[in-house]
C-alpha cells in the first residue's frame, strides 16, 4: 500500500447500519479503517451523496433488494456509493491514480464514512471546475441519465425527448445531457421548480400541476420517466409509433417493487413497434469518464439542493434534491 502506513489511525467515524428500517437505524460509530487490496484505493471522503437506492437498501423495502444486501440485516454495514475526495493511500497494482488526488466515483464498501476503499476503475479525477461536493453528487444520477439516453434511446440531435421528475437528481441531468445531445428537451416538474428547469435548457416545461402531458397533443421520440405517475398506456400515448419509454422511477410494491412494472413493459414492447425499456444502471468508468468531459465543458452541472455536515468532517456531505413525489433524488 503507498500512500499510508500500517501504523496510522486504525479507526474511522461512519454511518453504520446494523438492521433495516427508518433513518433512526443509522449510527455513528468508530469502526477500523479499511485498507486497499492490490487494486484498491482508500479515499478520504471529502463529501457523499445519496440517492432512492439507497434509501430501499436502508430500510430493506422492496424485500427483493434483501436477496443481494442481506436477507435479515444489510451485508455491508457502512451505507452509500457516491463519494468525491482525496486519494490517501493506493494498492501496489494502481498505476493511474496516487496519493494527493482529487476523485470522484462509486464505492460498494459504503462512502458515509472518514475513508472508503474503492476499486481504482470506480475513480476518476474531479474536474477543475467542480467542488468535491458538487462531484460527489454525479456519479449514480448522471451515470443513470446518461446510460438512458445514450445506451437505451440512443438519442440523436433533433429528436424530442421528454423528462419527468426533471428537477430532481437523475432528471436534472438528463435534461441537461440530452441538451447536449443536440435534442429538443421538455421537463415536467411542479409550479415551484418551473424555473429550475428552465435554467437547466429545457426547450419546454410542463407543469404537470396544470398539464397532463400524456393528454396532449405533442409526441416524443424518447421519454425518460423517473416518476411513472402515469400507467404505460397512458404514457404510451405521448410516445411517436416508434418511440423509446423508459420507465425508471424504481416504485413498486412492499415486495417485488418494481419488478412487476418492468415484466409488463417488457411483454408489451413485443407486440408493439415502440420501445419499452426499463434498464439498471451499471457502474462503467468510460461513463465516468464521459460526464467528466460534459462536466468539465460545462454542458452539465449538478444542482444540489442542499448539504449536511458529517461527522468530525469539515466538508460536508451532498445530497442533490430531497426524495418527494416528483421523484427527485441523488
Amino acid at each position: 500500500m503507498r500512500g499510508a502506513s500500517r501504523a496510522e489511525a486504525a479507526m474511522m467515524r461512519a454511518a453504520v447500519q446494523r438492521r433495516y428500517g427508518p433513518p433512526s437505524v443509522l449510527k455513528s460509530s468508530e469502526v477500523g479503517l479499511p485498507l486497499p487490496g492490490r487494486g484498491d484505493v482508500l479515499v478520504q471522503v471529502g463529501a457523499a451523496s445519496v440517492h432512492p437506492g439507497d434509501y430501499f437498501v436502508m430500510t430493506g423495502e422492496p424485500y427483493v433488494v434483501r436477496l443481494v444486501f442481506g436477507l435479515r440485516r444489510p451485508r455491508h454495514g457502512i451505507p452509500g456509493r457516491d463519494l468525491a475526495g482525496v486519494v490517501a493511500a493506493v494498492g501496489n497494482d494502481v498505476t493511474t491514480l496516487r496519493p494527493g488526488d482529487e476523485v470522484f466515483g462509486q464505492s460498494t464498501a459504503g462512502t458515509l464514512a472518514e475513508y472508503a476503499c474503492v476499486p481504482a476503475d470506480y475513480l476518476v479525477s474531479v474536474p477543475a471546475n467542480l467542488s468535491v461536493a458538487d462531484a460527489a453528487a454525479v456519479p449514480t444520477s448522471a451515470m443513470t441519465a446518461l446510460q438512458a439516453l445514450h445506451e437505451i434511446a440512443n438519442v440523436q440531435p433533433g429528436q424530442t425527448v421528454l423528462v419527468t421528475g426533471t428537477s430532481g437528481g437523475v432528471g436534472s441531468f438528463a435534461v441537461q445531457i440530452a441538451k447536449a445531445f443536440g435534442a429538443e428537451v421538455t421537463g415536467v416538474c411542479s409550479t415551484r421548480n418551473v424555473d429550475l428547469v428552465r435554467s437547466l435548457g429545457a426547450d419546454h416545461v410542463v407543469d404537470y400541476t396544470e398539464t397532463d402531458f400524456t393528454r396532449t397533443d405533442k409526441r416524443y421520440d424518447v421519454i425518460l420517466d423517473n416518476v411513472e405517475a402515469q400507467p404505460l398506456a397512458a404514457a404510451r400515448r405521448a410516445l411517436t409509433p416508434t418511440g423509446t419509454l423508459i420507465p425508471n422511477s424504481g416504485r413498486g410494491g412492499r415486495w417485488l417493487g418494481p419488478l412487476g412494472r418492468i415484466v409488463k413493459a417488457r411483454v408489451l414492447s413485443g407486440f408493439t413497434r415502440q420501445r419499452l425499456k426499463p434498464f439498471t444502471s451499471v457502474g462503467k468508468r468510460q461513463d465516468l469518464l464521459t460526464l467528466a468531459d460534459l462536466l468539465t465543458a460545462g454542458q452539465v452541472t449538478p444542482v444540489i439542493d442542499r448539504t449536511y455536515p458529517s461527522t468530525k468532517q469539515p466538508t460536508p456531505s451532498a445530497t442533490s434534491r430531497p426524495a418527494t413525489p416528483e421523484g427527485r433524488s441523488s
